[in-house]
This record gives structure tokens, sequence and C-alpha cells, in this order.
């Protein structure tokens, strides 16, 4: 009988450190609400279901915000507001629940609940400026059941079958009463309290291995040595310094391992590094300070192996062992389609279809390459708020389909690690992350490259303001087991320091990632500058009080930066299929004239060397939005006006052209799929863009003989097209 394919399940937990130095407060709340959603959820799902066993990497800062929460320390804007009496609240306070009490997923976690769904149609459906007519419409009572409904749906599904009074306030589902406010808080406290001992719980049962992170999550190879980021961004345009710190990467481990260590009692012998980012140096930090494992992505495997994967990937499916004379470690790396499967596509699917597709698959391996060893690597939170249930119905029937399938062994990285003789050695590998095999998502655009500079001088002028900040930082930033030893102010500097040193703040800076709370990131990264300076009494440099962050005209959140080729099946396959895509937020062009305006969200586009692809997100699954007969136009302006008529049922149509007053048919197809999103594709030959100059852009929702929206409402977005050689002139960053 051949030997099990051995399945590691590693599940990232993440979250940046979001008390803002300054205020002291709790800038935004996703901590507590992923904690009481996903952190728990995932863990007690664990608990539950026979055979399984996975991976929990945990990082630091997200242990520090939970414990300060389960103590009831946290001081959070989100949770200040939800405890007020709606009676004594001012307009200010009550605009501030409406402008981010919804937000949730719409399709998961506020449509289910018709009192939820029906306070965000008396809210505007969406619209995010809560006018003041709007106020007016939330009396005390709907103030009130919006404030339980928010944190009630991002409550997770395990949370809700452990706890009849979670159970009691859905059936509930309207007119709350202080009480039942008070008994929703209460229970989220028990929760968060019970987080830490629950995974603690898991380790000993066998059931869970727990990794680590680095302490304030940073991008490793960059502290180590931002010239790195060139072997796999050549033309990439770095900053006007040098940010070069292993000291600074060392301490960040070594900080993490103590605090896990006096978290969880033992020493972790795992990590995921930051992202799946490595180089040589970050390797050898780790294994330095006692790291017996660490795991990437399989982009930074086929481009460290002269040989590529092979067929089938058949070289991914095993460990790898790193290091040369001196200290050495176990690298795995994660099959990079059946994370995205997870992440990114299982969500559509009924739980059971998908869960038996994963293992279909997983089977295959098994046959073609026994005893090999599969990893599987994602964020631990962020998926499961598309899945219904919060993703407890695939979980538990995933775990336990594998657990009961023969030939398939859930399995722990160290005691895999063992089953594994003589794996092959890699004296180099390739400076990269789980994002295209290299850093661009965090060096190399002018926002990122502008935040880099700022945290290289304020790391100088710490050095040169304190003596022992200077000493503690040469010595990797470590004293007795914390960071300053006994100067109280050097332990805060070097706390300031190592925060802004986080991937998040470079996350959101530039043009790949859009969030409505980008600025709350920027201004999170220069308040930890700023407390460095004031912490010294040194002047803060001008600079630190304006914002890095770019604020875009119209709605454009960024051009094209590299070529695309999407499928087009009406859903994002994976992460990267747009990543290079130009993007509109569709939600700042509105007007207050229709309600349906709020409805479409994002505009992405972009093209290869035949064609050009267009994709439209809104506020739900577009499938579902839309009614029978409803129909979506795509509006083109070149020299001609093009005209793309898409609606649900069909798949191909005719491009129409204007003629003079009157549509007719270009004579040339284009293909379109209408599911969770609209993506279509259209040749070039057919509407012939030319290079450097602007083609133009609208959308428009008809219902009937009625067009119900219009996006953008007062003028068409402006779509860049510089051709083929668009790769040779940009970065993707």
């Amino acid at each position: 009988m051949s030997e099990p394919l051995q399945v590691t399940f590693l599940w990232h937990m993440h979250q940046p450190c979001y008390r803002d130095p300054l205020a002291g407060e709790y800038d935004l709340p996703w901590t507590y609400l992923h904690a009481v959603k996903d952190y728990y959820d995932m863990a007690a799902i664990v608990e539950e279901t026979d055979g399984a066993r996975v991976v929990f990497n945990l990082v630091p800062s997200l242990l520090e915000q939970i414990l300060d929460y389960a103590a009831g320390t946290a001081v959070d804007t989100f949770l200040l507001h939800a405890g007020m009496d709606p009676a004594a609240m001012t307009a200010e306070n009550r605009r501030f629940v409406l402008d981010n009490f919804f937000s949730a997923n719409r399709e998961r976690m506020i449509e289910p609940y018709p009192r939820y769904l029906e306070l965000l149609y008396l809210a505007g459906n969406g619209w995010r400026e809560a006018s003041d007519d709007r106020i007016r419409r939330f009396g005390d009572q709907e103030i009130l059941d919006l404030q339980v409904w928010f944190y009630l749906a991002w409550t997770g599904e395990a949370a809700r079958r452990r706890r009849p009074e979670l159970r009691e306030l859905l059936a509930k589902g309207r007119n709350f009463t202080p009480e039942d406010k008070r008994l929703l808080f209460h229970t989220h406290g028990e929760l968060l309290r019970e987080i830490i001992p629950l995974y603690r719980r898991l380790h000993e049962q066998g059931k869970a291995e727990l990794s680590v992170s680095p302490y304030y999550h940073p991008i490793l190879p960059l502290l180590c040595d931002m010239g790195s980021a060139r072997v796999a961004m050549p033309r990439a345009s770095l900053p006007g310094v040098c940010f070069r710190h292993p000291e600074d990467a060392r301490a960040q481990v070594t900080l993490a391992m103590d605090y896990f260590s006096g978290v969880f009692g033992f020493a972790p012998a795992g990590m995921w590094p930051s992202e799946g980012a490595v180089s040589d140096e970050a390797l050898s930090v780790m294994a330095g300070c006692g790291i017996r494992w660490a795991a990437s992505d399989e982009g930074v495997l086929a481009a460290s192996l002269s040989t590529g994967l092979g067929e089938g990937k058949r070289r991914l499916y095993r460990p790898y062992v790193f290091g040369g004379d001196g200290d050495k470690i176990a690298l795995l790396f994660r099959d990079r389609h059946l994370s995205d499967l997870i992440g990114f596509s299982y969500s559509r699917w009924e739980a059971e279809k998908a869960a038996e597709d994963l293992v279909g698959r997983l089977v295959d391996i098994g046959k073609r390459f026994p005893g090999a060893l599969v990893t599987v690597i994602l964020d631990g939170e962020n998926a499961w708020e598309h899945y219904p249930e919060n993703g407890f119905a695939f979980l538990t029937g995933l775990y336990r389909r594998i657990a009961a399938r023969p030939g398939l062994d859930l399995t722990l990285p160290s005691e895999a690690l063992g089953r594994f003789r003589d794996p092959p050695l890699l004296s180099h590998v390739h400076p990269g992350s789980w994002i295209n095999a290299n850093y661009g998502i965090w060096v190399g655009h002018p926002e990122e490259n502008v935040a880099w500079e700022q945290l290289e001088r304020a790391r100088e002028a710490a050095v040169t303001g304190s003596d022992q900040v200077a000493a503690l930082l040469s010595a990797s930033g470590v004293a007795n087991s914390g960071i300053g030893g006994e100067d109280a102010t050097a332990g805060l500097v070097l706390r300031r320091l190592y925060a802004a040193e986080g991937s998040d703040w470079f996350w959101w800076y530039g043009d790949d990632h859009f969030s409505p709370h980008s600025h709350h990131f920027d201004r999170l990264f220069r308040n930890n500058l700023i407390a460095i300076y004031r912490l010294l009494d040194m002047e803060v440099p001008r600079e630190l009080f304006e914002p890095i962050k770019r604020i875009t005209p119209a709605g454009l959140v960024r051009e094209p930066a590299t070529l695309i080729t999407p499928r087009i099946n009406g859903m994002v396959d994976d992460y990267f299929e747009w990543l290079g895509a130009g993007l509109y937020d569709l939600s700042r062009q509105s007007s207050a004239m229709h309600a349906s305006e709020s409805l479409l969200l994002c505009f992405f586009y972009g093209y290869d060397g035949h064609s050009f692809y267009f994709r439209v997100d809104s506020a739900s699954p577009l499938e579902k939005m839309l009614r029978r007969g409803d129909v979506l136009r795509l509006h083109l302006l070149l020299e001609r006006e093009f005209l793309l008529v898409m609606y649900a049922g069909s798949t191909e149509g005719e491009i129409l052209v204007k003629d003079q007053a009157a549509w007719i048919g270009a004579g040339t197809r284009f293909q379109w799929r209408i599911g969770p999103v609209c993506e279509a594709r259209v040749p070039l030959s057919a509407i012939c863009p030319e290079k450097g100059r602007p083609l133009f852009a609208y959308l428009t929702l008809t219902r009937g003989d009625e067009e119900i929206g219009r996006w953008p409402t007062h003028a068409p977005m402006a779509l860049t097209y510089r051709g083929p050689e668009l790769e040779l002139e940009n970065w993707l960053v």
C-alpha cells in the first residue's frame, strides 16, 4: 500500500497594531471584530471536528491586542459608540454609527437578517455619508438595533452555536433593549477571554501546531537589506536611502519568540515570515534565532530552482533545507492554486461540493506523488466573510472528509518534517514574497518610498538622540527578554520604531490596493514616527504632519501597471488576476439622485496584446442584484462611441457603434459573463485604441425603459492605454 499524502493547513492570523500611539485609542475595530468572528471560530471548529489538525500562525501584534480587549483595557472608538445610549447621542455620534456600522459583507452578513437589511435601506442603501435627513430617519430604537446588529453580524457561527444567548438575540432580531446590548458585549468579553486558552488547549491536545511571525509583521528581507528588492525588481525605483538594518530583523524575530513563549508557555518551532517574504539573509536571521521551519510561496521556490517545479509541480510537494555550515532551517512552500481556491473561489460553491472538490484534488496529487507533502497557506480571517455561515460548513466538511479519506493524512509541520530523510538543500533562496515572488507591494511606489525614507530618518534621529536607544539598536533592540531593558523611554521609542516597520502601512500605500480606511493606516504610520521624536524631546519634522497617501481625483484609484489576461467567467479566481489592472472607485462618483447609485462599487480595466478587459463589482453579487430584464451598458468613447450591452443569461453579443443618432452593429463580437462580478473581453481590433490617448467610459443600468443608475454621474472615466509595451514602462508595485 502506497504512503499517504501528507496535508498541512496553515492559517495565518494577523492584524497590525491599531492603537494610535498619540491618542491611546484603537483607530479601527478589526482586531475585536475578527476576534469574535474568526479567531474564536477557527479554533472552535478544529476543537469540535474529529480528525482536524492544523497550524495556526499567530502574530504577536495581534495577540497583544486580543489580550488588551480581553482584559477590558482597550479604548476603541467603535466600541465607545456602540455602548452609547442613543437618547444621549449627538448628531455627530449618530453620523459615526451610520457611516461605520454597515461595514460588513452585504451578501453574507447583512442581507440574511431582515432587520439589518431594513436599517441599511433606511440609511440610504449603503451611501457612506449620512446626510441630515438620513440621520433624522433613525430614532433611538433604530440606532440601538443598529448598534446590536453590527456586532451581532460580526459574531462567528461556532460562537453562536456554543452560546444560546447569541441565538436568542438572532431570533429576536429587532426592538433590542439596553439589556440585550449589555448581554451581547458581556458574551463577547467571555469569547475574547477564551481565545488564547483555546489555542493553548489545541496545542496540548495535538490538534494544532502554533507558529509565529515577526512581532510587528515587517517584511524581513527589506529590513535586512532594501537592496535585495532589486534582484526580482531590477527596474524598480527604490527609496533615496538604503534601509539596511538586519539587527532590526533579528529584534522582530527574537521579540516575537519571547512574547509567544510568555503567552503560551513554550517556544514556537515554526514561522510564517510576514507575507511569506524570504531572502538568504532573512532566513539566516530566523535560523540563528532558533526557528526550525519557515514557509513561503511556490513562486519563490520556482525562482530558486534552476529546474523549475517539474511536471505536475512534483518538486513543490516536499520540504527543503536552507543553510550552509551554520544554522539550518527547513522550508515549506505553499500550493498557490489550492490556497487560492479556498481564498477566492469556494465561497461561491455549495459547501459540501467545495470540500469534496478540494479533497478530490488532494487525492489526485497523492496518486501521482505518494507520501508527498502538500502545504496550503492563507489568511485565517479574511476569506470567511464571503462564505455562508462564516465558512463553518465548508471547514468542518473539509476536515472530516480528509480525516476519513484513506490515502490522506492531516499533519503538522514539525512531525511531517521528521518523515522526510535528507530533504534537498537550497544554498540560495530567491528573494521574494507570496505576491509575484518580489517585494513590489511594499516598496517602489513613490508613496512607499517616501514612507521608507521617513522611517530611516526617524531611526537615525533615535540613534543620535539617545545613547541608550543607539546601544539597544546595535544589540538587536532586545534587553532582558523585552524592549528597552530598564530604560522605559528607550523601550517606548523602540516599540514605535518596530511598529512603524510593519508591512501593513506599506500595503496600503501605492496603487495596488484600495480601502476606504487607507488614510487611517497612513496616519497610524506617521503617528508612530511622530511619537519617536516626541519621546526624545526632539522637533517633529513638518513632513510627518502631511499625509503620504495620495488622494486621487474623481474616483481614480490607479492606472494599469501591467498587462493582464483574466478568465472571463464572472468571478475572481485568484488574487493576481486583476492585480495589475486600472481601478476606479465608483462610489466616490455617486450623487444623491438615485438610491441605486451605490449598487456598483468598482470598475477595473486592463489589456494585453489582443483584448481590452473590463470588470464591474457591485455591493452584493451582481447576478443576485440584477433583476430579470435588467441591462448593464458600458459606453466607450474614442473617435467613435461604442456600446457593450450585457445582461444575465447570455455571454456574447455584437459591439454596437453610434452612427449619427442610431446604434448599429460594428461587425465584431465581444464576450462577457455575469456572476458575482461582471467581466468582459473586447477585441482591440474592434475599438482601435490609440497609444497615449485616453478613452472614456461610463456605465448605465436600465430597468424596463428607465435608466436607474449611471456611473460616474457627471463625467466619464478617463482610461489610459499604453499598448503592449506597458510592462516595459511600468514595474508592478
